[in-house]
């Protein structure tokens, strides 16, 4: 966690500073090794640690300490030849953090704790049920694959809204310089013609002097339309309501469905391979999900907790489908519930590779059409009075 302190040094010079450490005392403890007086001390916001704090990759560092503890390193050997070659001040803080925390006796799930805005309970789960069975780097081979495959799922839903975007950018500038420059152009030659024209043309004509008058008031609108889609989406995407109203829409809801259960059945047996119990599991996942999944998962947690078979828990509370159900009775008659778990994970997952190119397939050649319809109707408009004018010639 990183602190805003304000120092007084021996000399009387005064200095704000901000420091990467665990705790208030762990701030003073730093800060008097460098003979500097702490006069004002709190905690940075959210907001500045994001701007100015230490940037940790998990899955890189997942990857290092794996390397290094399968060529034979201890946990404590393996962090410090990490801090020997990290460069970045404020990963090298974290990678001291942790490695003073080990040196003090605590167990390393412990210290990963201590640091919850680097460290997702997931991430420290999985470690504590692999301090359990003395088998860390493979509890670290899990968390690779599992977040491996969530970054893929997540980067085909990027690439997929890429190319629209671009689209949408390219073909929205173009019907702009047509309406603001092109179209007042056109409407001072119409003018003076003293002939009547079209009224689709004098329309779009109105609108073209209209916006050529008023077009620092219009791009101040626009710019603050935009700042308040951007926020407004952003807020409905952190409190889960975008999800909510995705999953009311015809044939995209089951989509959204599908994506929520890929995620919850692959960290349920991420973490059931790793030797967490089902319960705990659920207890661990139920942050990382939508708000109406969770109160699913809480209703199918009281349900195994009284001795029902997941799989019964999960169908009755809507966390199924006709696939995974079959799949977890098979996991259940088996034994192997967490490879179960993963490989309908899978299953979803190929799914939503096939919606997502069946999507994009469709939406973007109708996108080309309806961009090419707006700026051919725009084009259209404006000759249509010579077009007139050629016939009457004739």
């Amino acid at each position: 966690m990183q602190y805003a302190v304000r120092t007084l040094a021996p000399d009387l010079s005064i200095a704000t500073l901000v420091v990467d450490a665990r705790d208030e005392a762990d701030v003073r403890r730093q800060l008097a090794a460098r003979g500097l007086f702490v006069s004002a001390l709190e905690p940075v916001g959210a907001g500045a640690r994001r701007r100015g704090g230490p940037r940790l990759s998990l899955v890189l560092l997942s990857q290092e300490l794996l390397a290094l503890l399968t060529a034979g390193l201890g946990i404590v050997e393996a962090l410090e030849a990490l801090l020997e070659k990290e460069a970045a001040p404020g990963t090298r803080g974290v990678l001291e953090r942790l490695l003073g925390g080990l040196r003090e006796g605590k167990r390393f799930s412990s210290v990963l704790a201590e640091q919850p805005d680097l460290f997702p309970p997931l991430f420290v789960g999985i470690v504590r049920a692999a301090e359990g069975t003395s088998d860390l780097p493979r509890s670290l081979a899990r968390y690779i694959d599992y977040q491996q495959r969530i970054d893929a799922v997540r980067g085909k839903l990027v690439s997929a809204a890429i190319y629209p975007a671009i689209l949408l950018l390219v073909g929205g500038g173009v019907s702009l310089f047509l309406i603001t420059y092109v179209v007042p152009r056109f409407a001072e030659v119409y003018q003076g013609a003293g002939r009547d024209l079209p009224w689709m043309s004098q329309m779009l004509l109105g609108w073209g002097q209209f916006a050529s008058r008023h077009g620092s008031w219009l791009l101040a609108g626009a710019a603050g339309l935009g700042a308040g889609a951007f926020f407004g989406l952003r807020h409905l995407l952190r409190s889960g309501a975008a999800a909510s109203a995705l999953a009311r829409l015809p044939g995209i809801g089951e989509r959204v469905r599908i994506y929520e259960l890929s995620r919850l059945y692959l960290t349920l047996g991420m973490l059931s391979e790793g030797g967490i119990t089902i319960v705990n599991a659920i207890d661990t996942v139920r942050e990382m999900v939508s708000p109406a999944v969770r109160l699913k998962l809480a209703a199918a947690r009281a349900a195994v907790e009284s001795g029902q078979p997941l799989s019964s828990a999960f169908e009755a509370n809507g966390l199924t489908t006709p696939i995974s159900l079959r799949m977890l009775r098979v996991g259940e008659r088996t034994g192997d519930m967490g490879p179960m778990l993963t490989q309908s994970a899978a299953f979803y997952d190929g799914e939503i590779g096939r919606a997502i190119e069946r999507f994009t397939r469709t939406f973007e050649p109708l996108l080309m059409a309806a961009i090419g319809l707006v700026v051919g109707a725009i084009v259209v408009l404006l000759y249509m009075p010579i077009f007139d004018l050629a016939g009457d010639m004739s």
